[in-house]
């Protein structure tokens, strides 16, 4: 196996691989030149991000500066939105459904590394790899760590640190990130009256 398909395979690697960091290299230099563009270009912004990218959906929008180390690890669904300075660590797969809506200064962190440094200081590193679900809300500055899976319909407060997998429809925060409560009807009822509401207040069809 060459150093690339151990990483992608959840086996130790040599982080310091010639074709690792020529795949990076490349990855940097087209994220320069993304974080670098105006506003008023984006379509170009967007068709740079998807030749970034291993995979993106139909609707998809990410505030720079963005940073990753390969891009082609990242496959994104419908409808992506991520706020500034999300950075993923994508030595691993890093798989994120539709719908999906990122704060800023959040991490996604696939890569570990030895706990003796005598073996963490030749390089030698690992990774596993990350899934986050449909329509779920990532707080500002929340910590995703490597192995996590997140489920669909969940909401991550701000300033978490996630650490295990968390479940379907739930609203989860802290360090370490733990389930606090189910999203429930009463929480669709709620927000369905208030967009109702809106609506009305807008001169929209409610």
């Amino acid at each position: 196996m060459t150093e690339k398909e151990r990483m992608l395979s959840g086996k130790l690697y040599n982080a310091l691989d010639d074709e690792l960091r020529s795949d990076m290299r490349e990855c940097k230099a087209k994220l320069f030149k993304f974080n670098s563009m105006l506003m008023d270009k984006n379509k170009e912004r967007v068709e740079l991000l998807r030749a970034i990218l291993g995979n993106s959906g139909e609707f998809l929008y990410i505030e720079p500066p963005f940073y990753c180390d390969y891009g082609k690890n990242i496959s994104v669904g419908d409808g992506f939105y991520a706020n500034y300075n999300l950075h993923i660590i994508d030595c691993a797969k890093v798989t994120i459904g539709d719908n999906v809506l990122i704060g800023p200064m959040c991490g996604i962190y696939t890569a570990g590394h030895p706990v003796d440094f005598e073996v963490r200081n030749t390089g030698l590193e690992y990774a596993d790899e990350i899934k986050i679900g449909d329509n779920v809300w990532i707080g500002g500055s929340v910590t995703i760590n490597p192995g996590v899976t997140i489920g669909s319909n969940v909401v991550i407060g701000s300033g978490s640190v996630v650490t295990k997998d968390i479940p379907d429809n739930c609203v989860a925060f802290g360090n370490p990130c733990k389930v606090h409560r189910a999203i429930t009807d009463e929480d669709k009822s709620c927000w369905e009256s208030k967009r109702k509401l809106y609506n009305s207040e807008m001169g929209k069809d409610v």
